[in-house]
């Protein structure tokens, strides 16, 4: 299984997660292996500057990603990704690792529009 979570550094798991999905400079790319980490890969994110609707969705999916963890992130981008068929999990803090283990234990679970979305008419 792998897991995309947007980090605001390239420290990889020790990295605080990125809170804007759309701007996060990086993501980290978790492949998991019967429940252990076996690999922790950080890609840049190339649209980090500007971005079209389902640009960073698409590279996601296309890095074999099925899951996407972030702090928050417009309902746009949770369509895309759900019409991908990856999974999305919205309210993530403290560091990617943090975030990782949230979401294994099931403490962290489901995806809803951040408020900045919602009051744009994107949620």
């Amino acid at each position: 299984m792998k897991i995309a979570i947007t980090a605001e550094t390239d420290q990889g798991l020790a990295s605080p997660v990125a809170q804007h999905f759309g701007h996060a400079p990086y993501f980290v790319l978790v492949e998991l292996h019967e429940g252990a980490v076996r690999a922790a890969d950080v890609l840049a994110n190339p649209f980090a500057e500007s971005h079209e609707p389902g640009q960073i969705p698409a590279f996601i999916h296309a890095q074999g990603a099925e899951v996407m963890i972030s702090g928050g992130m417009g309902g746009r981008a949770i369509g895309f990704f759900r019409n991908a068929g990856v999974q999305t999990a919205t309210g993530a803090n403290g560091t990617v690792g943090d975030a990782l283990q949230a979401y294994l234990t099931g403490t962290l679970q489901g995806a809803a529009p951040c408020a900045e979305s919602v009051a744009h008419g994107h949620g």
